[in-house]
C-alpha cells in the first residue's frame, strides 16, 4: 500500500508541475514516456498543448505511424515537423556527442515553433531512471531550458508504465525504443542509407514475431540483440539461417547474435570515462 500511495503522490506532483507550465509544446516520439507526458498534458491543458514529433530518417516509419495513431486515439493535438540533424556535420560524424546535436536541432526547431505559435513552454519526457544513463541529449535540453515534468515529479520508468496502465493507455508496455542512429557504432558516419538498412533489418526481425530487439551496425557485421526472454526462440539453427539470409541480403558480410541479449545503450560500453563525463556537461 505505501508504494501505491507514493505513486499517487508523484502523480499529483506531476499534475501540479504541469499546471505551472502554461501553453505547452511536448516533444513527442511515441515512446512510453513522451506518450504518457503528452496524454497528461492533454488532460491538464486541453487544447492549450501540442505534441510535436520530428520526422527524420532516424525515426522508423512504424514508430511514426504508431505515434500518430496513439495521438489520434487519445485526441491529442499533434504536429509533424522536419528536422535537419543529418545536415549537421557534428551529428553525421557520430561521436559520443551525437545525441546532443540531435536534441539541439530538435529543440531549436521547436523553439522557433513555440515563438511563432505563442506557446509558453517546451517539455520533454526525461525521467528519474534516465539520470543514471548516458544521455547527452539532456545537456541540449538544459541549454534550451526545456521543462522536464516527469523528472520534476520524481517519476521512474516503472512509475510511468504503471500510470499509463492505470489510465488504460495501450502504450503502457510498449518496448523501449530509440532513434535508428543509436544502432550505429560510434565513429561510423550516420547517413540515410545506413539508417534505411537498419530499419529494414529491424522490420524483418519484427515480422518474425520478436518484440524487443536491436540491430547494431558495425560495418560489415550486424550484431542482433534480442531480449533475454525471447532468446531461446532465436537460438535455433532455423532462426540462425533466417537471420543470416536477411542480413546478408542487406549487405552485411557477417551476422552475429549477441549472447547477452538486448540492453539499452549497449554501444556506450566502448566509451571512455572522459567521453562519458564530457558529454554530460
Amino acid at each position: 500500500m505505501p508504494v501505491v500511495s507514493d505513486l499517487a503522490s508523484r502523480q499529483a506532483a506531476l499534475q501540479d508541475r504541469l499546471r505551472t507550465l502554461g501553453r505547452t509544446l511536448v516533444a513527442y516520439s511515441g515512446g512510453v514516456d513522451s506518450a504518457y507526458l503528452a496524454w497528461a498534458a492533454r488532460q491538464a491543458f486541453g487544447e492549450n498543448m501540442l505534441a510535436v514529433i520530428a520526422d527524420s530518417p532516424s525515426l522508423a516509419r512504424t514508430q511514426l505511424a504508431d505515434a500518430l495513431a496513439f495521438a489520434q486515439e487519445q485526441k491529442i493535438p499533434v504536429e509533424v515537423i522536419s528536422t535537419g540533424e543529418l545536415d549537421r556535420a557534428e551529428y553525421v560524424r557520430n561521436d559520443s556527442s551525437r545525441c546532443f546535436h540531435c536534441k539541439d536541432e530538435l529543440f531549436t526547431v521547436m523553439e522557433d515553433l513555440r515563438q511563432r505559435r505563442g506557446f509558453d513552454t517546451i517539455a520533454y519526457g526525461v525521467n528519474v531512471d534516465d539520470q543514471g544513463d548516458f544521455r547527452p541529449g539532456q545537456a541540449a535540453a538544459k541549454r534550451h531550458r526545456v521543462s522536464a515534468p516527469l523528472l520534476d515529479a520524481g517519476l521512474t520508468k516503472q512509475d510511468i508504465r504503471e500510470l499509463a496502465r492505470t489510465a488504460g493507455l495501450r502504450i503502457w508496455d510498449k518496448p523501449a525504443s530509440a532513434c535508428l542512429s543509436s544502432r550505429v557504432e560510434y565513429g561510423r558516419p550516420v547517413d540515410r542509407e545506413t539508417l534505411a538498412i537498419i530499419e529494414q533489418g529491424e522490420e524483418a526481425i519484427r515480422s518474425l514475431g520478436f518484440r524487443q530487439f536491436r540491430v547494431r551496425h558495425h560495418g560489415e557485421i550486424a550484431r542482433i540483440e534480442i531480449a533475454q526472454e525471447e532468446l531461446p526462440r532465436a537460438f535455433t539453427s532455423a532462426m540462425a539461417a533466417e537471420f543470416s539470409r536477411i542480413f546478408k541480403a542487406l549487405g552485411f558480410k557477417f551476422v552475429t547474435l549477441d549472447l547477452e541479449g538486448f540492453r539499452s545503450g549497449s554501444m556506450n560500453s566502448v566509451l571512455s570515462v572522459e567521453q562519458l563525463t564530457r558529454s554530460r556537461e
